[in-house]
């Protein structure tokens, strides 16, 4: 017994250490790929706001349309927006890898995978961590991608963020805090000083439906299995009493 034990707690490790991984953001937020409207608002702010760009080659919009409950013709009328793209096909961006390499030195990647490779919480800070850099190209810079190529294609919603000197309760490097206020001095702290058409709370809320939904992109299943599962567990606990009243009533002589 001891020994499966063991290779039970061997074989769960690698897991735990995965589990464990990550990379250290500013922000951090939890899915909920049970909140139907959020996925819909999400799925409205890619094909917006990123889809010129960026490609979902994993996902068709018939598959998203179904599980996210959004009918065929609202669909196809204000998600669709390219004559060559039709409701069964695959999510393809607009723009080319040969335009994307000239104008922005890189090609947009497919984020069809982008949240099971960075994370949920990395996404979801990068959308929130771009400044105003007029050294850049394209005149914006990221807190947690630098030198990053591109542009914040978010900024009419959110307005123009600059990175100023502020208080803070997170410590830099070696950093000491205020003997008075307890706090920490930093010239990295972003702050919006142009508004956009969204308060700053709409415009997080706004990351946060767009990151659930590619966390939802990343692995669609995961949508049927979370609804899936307490139909599981309960036939699991039903089998399970059964199964302990059958053996009862196999052993009742033995015993």
């Amino acid at each position: 017994m001891k020994k499966q034990l063991f290779a039970l707690l061997f074989a769960l490790m690698p897991f735990t250490a995965l589990a464990a991984g990550g990379e250290d953001v500013p922000y951090s937020m939890t899915p909920d790929l049970q909140n139907q409207e959020s996925l819909q608002r999400g799925m409205q702010l890619y094909t917006n706001y990123c889809m010129g760009c960026h490609s979902l080659e994993h996902q068709r919009f018939a598959r998203a349309a179904e599980d996210l409950g959004m009918p065929q013709d609202l669909v196809e009328e204000n998600l669709i927006f390219s004559p060559e793209l039709a409701y069964n096909d695959q999510m393809h961006n607009a723009m080319s890898l040969e335009d994307g390499n000239n104008w922005f030195g890189a090609a947009a990647p497919d984020l069809s995978l982008r949240a099971r490779l960075r994370g949920h919480d990395w996404i979801y800070s990068y959308l929130l961590s771009f400044y105003k850099d007029p050294s850049r190209p394209t005149g914006v810079n990221n807190a947690v991608f630098e030198l990053v190529a591109m542009p914040n294609v978010l900024e009419p919603l959110q307005g123009v963020q600059e990175m100023v000197c502020a208080q803070t309760d997170r410590p830099e490097e070696g950093q000491q805090p205020d003997p008075l206020t307890g706090k920490y001095q930093s010239c990295h702290v972003l702050q919006v000083t142009e508004p956009g058409a969204m308060e700053p709370d709409e415009f997080e809320e706004a990351v946060y439906d767009l990151t659930n939904f590619l966390t939802y992109v990343g692995e669609p299943s995961k949508l049927h299995a979370q609804t899936l599962a307490p139909k599981v567990l309960l036939f699991i606990f039903i089998f399970g009493v059964i199964a302990y009243l059958l053996k009862r009533e196999y052993w009742k002589d033995v015993h």
